[in-house]
């Protein structure tokens, strides 16, 4: 390798200028691979099967809550039928506030590109705001059809926020965990979903047999979620399609039995939708206070609506939601509350008791089947937010499968589905009551709709440039609800509401262990990064050879060298005859389109053979078993060299220096070549075309007309330069890096780094079964560092 001479001409030094020259940031490559990337649009009748098959997998939980919520409400029993109309208008006021105006018309429409869940309301606040805790975002990903953010006029309220979210890194931090804590609490809600819906499904059988004991109806329970839990591998869509016709039985079910009920026992609790009968409850005293934890019971499952959008459209979620689960879910309430009026010491059991003889045992089979779909929602939830948490550096990776080639976000997680089945049997088996239960269930999903209301402010203002009246009425409307459900449940953290905390907690300091030690692994790769020119000017001194073969070299930075390339090159003096640095990184975006994944950079000449390449994907974003990212990486490099070779055929510029916004019309020509003869690139073949694009010069303004016969020449041979060094030998070089905490480190720090994180590294998946990369050319370079 040629040496490079080293003369200071400045005040940084010749050193610096040459760096800057071998290895700039890929503006123009990002420039010339932007297409029109756009959303599959869903036909009518497509929305109208997806609508029907949500049913099954988003509305569960909330179409379940009758079983349970006036039991909740009154575990001490009914004082009088006025406590009742009360906790009816609650409910029916609760539900319109909630789950139909705040999550079905307003959270559903800050989806990311259909993802939900708080880390799709955080990676929207990430593009519109520099607020990512890594900083390994460039302009240039901006440039992504799927990355999309808006520009703010400087005296703006939304630019005065936006700089004051990226002031300091505490704010970036708060941001994090405030995220962090709303998902851990909706695992938290994976867990207690299933165990309180079946267990008061499983109930049905005391109210016909009273002589049945709680541990036969606590193992028909656990038998239900042993057989819920095994199903998941099949996928959300087979098991929507099961799951979808019972539960829309349920709700036409539990929505003609509560009008039964209704005009047969007492049809002036209709009153309740005057909302002044609200007021009356509360001069209750506290006992009808603390009775809201259970009355909350009635919105759980909103949550799960926002997290569970990924596996359909807003609309869908929508139509099914307005026509079919809120009608029926008010008749279900009113009916059962008409009964209780009537028979208020049945109000333990008052859903199984208010179902008419002549279909009771049906009801019983039907509630246990809707009791263990209402479980699947939440479950398909929890496995969206693992796999965004992981992809966005706040989760360990784990092993994620897709379960349907049409709709990319549903997935199902092996691991994540165990443990939440050993957790929710621990729970059921462990309470044995599903008022406990109900109250750690509560404080679950409220805190979870808190994060979501406080994440809603700055995606108001920054994202859809709301009027400050009108987020300032949402978020008044929100926690006025949510804040006064909170209140009720501070009341039962001893009774039960601890266990949701206690599980938050145990999930919390996994993901900011995890996140913690990334950052670190991060910033020593920057720092301890090295420049292209140093690498070529210790050449000499090394006796560095090249050897035949190609070396990919893994690594989190988009620029410069990375550590442990250095260190091996400096232990043992030969580098591959091609050497490409590869950067993995996933984006705050829910997806990057095939065609814009792979942005290559050559470095410096080309006799060095030395390219960048960056690998971009987004949170929904995973390579399948079958994807061979060995080769997807190698012809990324050859389409790269063919699409350089026909650039400096058409321009004047030795540097290639041409750019869609410098001449829009040329590109277009550049791009409708490139396509037809991209088929051919994957087979490199000796080609010599004669055909010629007239362009204009990006530094003369004329046309200049070129033979691409000499162009296609040298392309060829460095293709066939490429083939060669393949079929002599790739080799992976991957980081084994090793996080340890400094020797006068705190002891809760050297725990965290030294253990916690240390055992999270040993168990995730690395890199080389992420990308399918083959064992027998994996070389692991080892180093630590202290943090």
């Amino acid at each position: 390798m040629a040496s490079v001479p080293v003369e200071e001409s400045d005040g940084r030094g010749s050193m610096w200028d040459l760096d800057q020259k071998l290895d700039q940031p890929m503006d123009e490559e990002a420039g010339r691979i932007r297409n029109m990337h756009c959303e599959k649009k869903f036909s009518s009748l497509l929305l109208l099967r997806l609508a029907f098959q949500s049913l099954g997998v988003v509305f569960g939980d909330l179409g379940t809550s009758p079983l349970y919520v006036f039991y909740n409400t009154f575990p001490r029993g009914v004082g009088n039928g006025e406590d009742v109309i009360g906790a009816l208008s609650l409910i029916i006021y609760s539900i319109i506030l909630i789950p139909l105006l705040k999550y079905v018309f307003v959270v559903l429409r800050a989806n990311d590109n259909g993802q939900g869940g708080t880390f799709a309301l955080y990676s929207l606040l990430c593009r519109h705001a520099k607020i990512r805790t890594i900083p390994n975002q460039h302009r240039t990903d901006e440039e992504l059809t799927t990355y999309s953010c808006r520009t703010y006029d400087e005296n703006s309220f939304a630019a005065k926020l936006k700089h004051w979210l990226e002031a300091h890194t505490y704010k970036k931090n708060a941001v994090l965990i405030l995220v962090l804590i709303g998902t851990c609490m909706a695992i938290g809600d994976g867990i207690l979903t299933p165990a309180i819906s079946v267990l008061s499904a499983s109930g049905g059988l005391k109210v016909n047999h009273p002589n049945i004991s709680n541990g036969v109806v606590i193992l028909v329970a656990v038998v239900i979620l042993v057989g819920l839990f095994s199903l998941q591998h099949y996928g959300t869509d087979r098991v929507s399609w099961l799951f979808a016709p019972i539960v829309l039985l349920w709700f036409l079910l539990i929505g003609s039995i509560g009008a039964f009920n209704l005009c047969k026992y007492d049809s002036s609790v209709l009153k309740a939708f005057n909302p002044v009968h609200i007021v009356r409850y509360f001069k209750g005293g506290h006992k009808n206070l603390t009775s809201l934890g259970g009355i909350m019971l009635s919105i759980t499952g909103a949550d799960v609506l926002f997290s569970d959008l990924c596996h359909f459209p807003v609309l869908a979620v929508q139509i099914a939601f307005t026509f079919v689960v809120f009608p029926c879910l008010l008749l279900a309430y009113t009916g059962q509350a008409a009964y209780i009026i009537q028979h208020q010491d049945h109000v333990f059991d008052a859903f199984y008791r208010s179902i008419p003889d002549g279909i009771y045992w049906p009801m019983v089979i039907i509630a246990t089947a809707a009791a263990s779909i209402a479980s699947q929602a939440t479950i398909s939830a929890t496995f969206s937010i693992i796999k965004q948490a992981a992809a966005l550096d706040c989760f360990p990776m784990v092993k994620v499968v897709h379960t349907s080639k049409k709709f990319l976000g549903q997935i199902y997680i092996p691991d994540i589905n165990w443990i939440l089945m050993i957790l929710c049997i621990a729970v059921t088996a462990g309470f044995k009551n599903q008022s406990q239960i109900g109250n750690a269930y509560g404080t679950a999903v409220v805190i979870v709709m808190l994060v979501t209301t406080l994440l809603m402010i700055p995606i108001m203002f920054l994202v859809w440039r709301s009027h400050w009246m009108l987020v300032l009425f949402f978020t008044a409307l929100s926690l006025l609800v949510e804040l006064t459900y909170f209140s009720a449940v501070l009341f039962k953290v001893n009774e039960g509401g601890w266990v949701p905390l206690v599980i938050a907690a145990a999930f919390l300091l996994i993901m900011f262990v995890w996140h913690y030690g990334t950052v670190k692994r991060y910033e020593f790769e920057k720092h301890s990064r090295v420049s292209i020119a140093w690498i070529l000017g210790l050449g000499p001194s090394l006796g560095l050879v090249r050897v035949p073969g190609i070396g990919f070299v893994y690594t989190d930075l988009a620029s410069g060298v990375p550590h442990i390339f250095s260190h091996l090159i400096t232990n043992l003096p030969a580098i591959h005859s091609v050497v490409v640095f590869v950067c993995v990184k996933y984006l705050p975006v829910y997806t990057v389109p095939v065609d814009e994944r792979f942005l290559v950079k050559r470095i410096g000449a080309k006799s060095f053979h030395i390219f960048r390449c960056v690998a971009r994907y987004g949170y929904k974003d995973l390579l399948r078993k079958h994807d061979d990212f060995e080769k997807m990486l190698f012809d990324s490099i050859s389409v790269f060299v063919r699409l350089e070779a026909m650039m400096e055929g058409y321009s004047d510029s030795d540097e290639c220096a041409f750019s869609a916004q410098q001449n829009a019309k040329s590109i277009d020509l550049l791009e409708a070549g490139y396509m037809d003869t991209l088929g051919s690139i994957m087979e490199v073949k000796n080609t010599s075309s004669q055909d010629s694009i007239p362009v204009q010069s990006s530094h003369q303004g004329s046309s200049v007309t070129r033979s691409s016969a000499p162009t296609s020449q040298i392309t060829s041979e460095e293709l066939d330069f490429l083939n060669r060094c393949k079929e002599a030998g790739v080799v992976h070089i991957l980081s084994n890096t090793m996080v340890r905490a400094r020797r006068d480190s705190n002891l809760v720090k050297k725990i965290a780094v030294d253990y916690v994180y240390a055992f999270l590294r040993r168990i995730c998946r690395d890199n080389s079964v992420m990308f399918n990369l083959p064992h027998e050319s994996l070389l692991n370079v080892g180093q630590i560092f202290y943090v």
